[in-house]
């Protein structure tokens, strides 16, 4: 039976670490931060009552050492331990080492971590308890020739899956044979790096249905309940963006049937703490039991603003051996609540990470809204940790109202200096199928259609132009000022302006349009102005030449490049394939003087806990390989130069 505590050591970072710190204070307890040498000055480290180092930057040393994280807990006298997500949240050998130091882990037994942590025999457990699962294959046989026979067995197209894994990584879509034998490969290769376990299992590709997972809790008096569903259907890369509670589709019956199941599953291996039951909602309305995730959700303040419950404070007092304070019929669910998740990521370029300096950060606020995140005003977006940057969450009286308040939360969260995927996350919101409540894991594909490069207009540009050119020492000629030209490039497109005082005035003009603008208010990051009449304020970061506007809806990194030399060409078809973002290079698949084709995988970089795969732009040949496997890289940092056939 577990003892009550007064402080808890939280192993972990960023948002969540913030988060569970929050609670933690208000319900009495001290609290002890862990960092690395990358997160010295975050956040979640100013917030406790005290931090203790843990190691460099790489998870490996630091977030994931489990002798580390239990020294910091014995030096700081902390009795109980929070896992929070991700990094040790679901490893069994870390619970219990935490019991074979006195010390109150916060979450479920190591043995019911190990059971359902292995998604294999969380299947075959699941199976026996009577719960619907995906048909699939998760038996010991690992071999080519049985992954084959099993795939043509289940039928295509079919789901690779890492046996250990989550948050999408071992995972992969196949749609036919041909294409299974380069799924295996990667997704071993992802799986044996982010989990050190290669073993995968395959399962019949539900396609285009929805994804609808259950909190459940369970206490150490033999008590289980579940808090309702929440719908999780918007993923890029088999990971979350979007998720809602309740499902717009779940009615009562449904929901009755898919928390008895989860409640069911719980109990089979009998769980005590927060745990999820993820689903698979098909066409029909039959629902196919996925994994379950043995610790707190990231998308959990969802759950929390429909039910008004803590899942924190739960988990708190579960952990000190409490009995749950409510019973099932006690559950209430009231309005609707939907969160996104803000990433430092690019989605025009395939949802590339991204890495870099946040220059101004302001979270939205406002009645319904939630932002939790571990950012401060300004800071280092690392390539060591997921690319995660804040949960922007709205709780409305419906859906509807849920919905406007997020979009309009969203347009006043201003992060500057690092590219995100605010715009398109804004995109999807506003989508007609999306507001239909009719969003599936095929969403994306069917209904967004993400520009290659943002279009610059031109109220942007003269902004931008004004802002350059004000206090710049322009030229004064008899009664008039001069004309001076300004040369501003936003993503891939240059634009020649020009720009004109005329006393409290800039007229700006270029390709046939001209707008009249005046700077009514400016300070170190936000400018209120006039254009052709009409008065809007916006925030803005400038660092040396580069300009980053935050215009509500998106944001706008313009380039003045008047006095820069002209441009280089610097493309792939150069046969130069650079490093898309800092990372590791775990393989290198070709060597010099090996003839490549088009397409052909030549390397592949681990970053963000994601492996991206480099590819040969054209036919030709390998000239040199610039780095090994092993070596850490920088954005742009030469890999392998290909010699291209017929290049000029």
């Amino acid at each position: 039976m577990a003892s009550r505590f007064r402080k808890v050591l939280i192993a972990n970072r960023g948002e969540i670490a913030c988060r569970i710190i929050r609670t933690a204070h208000a319900n009495g307890y001290r609290t002890v931060a862990v960092f690395s040498e990358a997160d010295a000055d975050a956040l979640h480290v100013r917030l406790s009552d005290e931090a203790i180092a843990i190691g460099t930057a790489p998870a490996a040393q630091s977030y994931l050492s489990i002798e580390k994280i239990i020294v910091a807990a014995k030096q700081s006298g902390a009795e109980a331990i929070h896992p929070g997500y991700g990094f040790l949240s679901e490893n069994a050998a870390f619970a219990h080492a935490c019991a074979e130091a006195g010390l109150i882990f916060i979450g479920p037994s190591p043995e019911a971590i190990r059971v359902m942590g292995d998604k294999a025999e969380a299947k075959r457990r699941m199976i026996a308890a009577g719960v619907p699962c995906v048909p699939g294959y998760q038996d010991e046989d690992q071999s080519d020739a049985r992954l084959a026979h099993e795939a043509a067995r289940i039928g295509f197209p079919v789901m690779v899956k890492a046996a250990a894994g989550g948050g999408g990584r071992g995972m992969r879509l196949v749609q036919d044979a041909d294409a299974l034998a380069g799924a295996l490969r990667t997704a071993r290769s992802e799986a044996q790096n982010a989990f050190g376990d290669d073993r995968l299992l395959l399962e019949r590709a539900i396609v285009d249905a929805r994804h609808v997972e259950i909190q459940v809790f369970g206490d150490s008096h033999g008590n289980v309940i579940h808090l309702g569903e929440r719908d999780c259907s918007v993923q890029r890369r088999h990971q979350k963006v979007v998720e809602e509670a309740p499902s717009p589709v779940v009615n009562a019956d449904l929901r009755a049937g898919m928390g008895a199941a989860a409640v069911q599953a719980a109990k089979a291996i009998d769980y005590v703490g927060a745990g999820t039951i993820e689903f698979m909602l098909d066409h029909n309305g039959k629902f196919h039991f996925l994994e379950m995730n043995t610790r707190l959700q990231v998308e959990h303040p969802v759950t929390e603003l429909v039910t008004d419950l803590d899942l924190v404070a739960l988990q708190f007092d579960v952990a000190e051996g409490k009995a749950l304070p409510l019973a099932q019929a006690d559950v209430r669910v009231d309005g609707h609540a939907i969160e996104v998740r803000l990433y430092a990521e690019d989605p025009r370029k395939k949802f590339l990470p991204q890495t870099g300096t946040i220059h101004l950060f302001e979270p939205a606020t406002g009645k319904g809204v939630r932002v939790d995140h571990g950012l401060e005003r300004s800071g280092i977006v690392t390539p060591f940790y997921d690319p995660l940057l804040a949960k922007v969450i709205a709780h409305g009286a419906d859906r509807e109202e849920a919905r406007c308040r997020l979009v309009a939360a969203l347009e006043d969260t201003v992060l500057l200096g690092i590219t995100t995927n605010k715009e398109f996350l804004i995109e999807v919101l506003e989508t007609d199928a999306f507001v239909a409540g009719e969003a599936t894991t095929e969403f994306i594909k069917k209904h967004m259609n993400i520009a290659p490069v943002a279009r610059p207009d031109f109220s942007t540009m003269a902004i931008a132009a004004m802002l350059f050119s004000d206090g710049a020492g322009q030229g004064w000629h008899s009664s008039h000022w001069l004309q001076h030209p300004v040369k501003l490039q936003i993503a891939n497109t240059e634009k020649q302006l020009h720009t004109a005082r005329d006393g409290a005035y800039w007229n700006v003009s270029g390709d046939g349009e001209s707008a009249r603008l005046r700077i009514l208010e400016k300070t170190s990051d936000r400018l209120r102005y006039e254009m052709n009449g009409r008065v809007r304020t916006l925030r803005f970061g400038r660092v040396d030449d580069t300009l980053h506007l935050d215009l509500g809806r998106r944001v706008a990194k313009i380039e003045d490049r008047t006095f820069a030399p002209p441009a280089t060409a610097d493309t792939a078809a150069d046969g130069i394939l650079r490093a898309p973002m800092n990372g590791s290079v775990i393989a290198i698949r070709v060597a010099e003087g090996a003839r490549v084709a088009r397409g052909d995988i030549v390397a592949v970089l681990e970053a963000m806990k994601m492996q991206h795969e480099i590819v040969a732009p054209a036919d030709g040949t390998v000239e040199q390989v610039a780095v090994q496997a092993g070596a850490q890289v920088a954005t742009r940092d030469p890999l392998v130069v290909v010699k291209v056939e017929n290049a000029a």
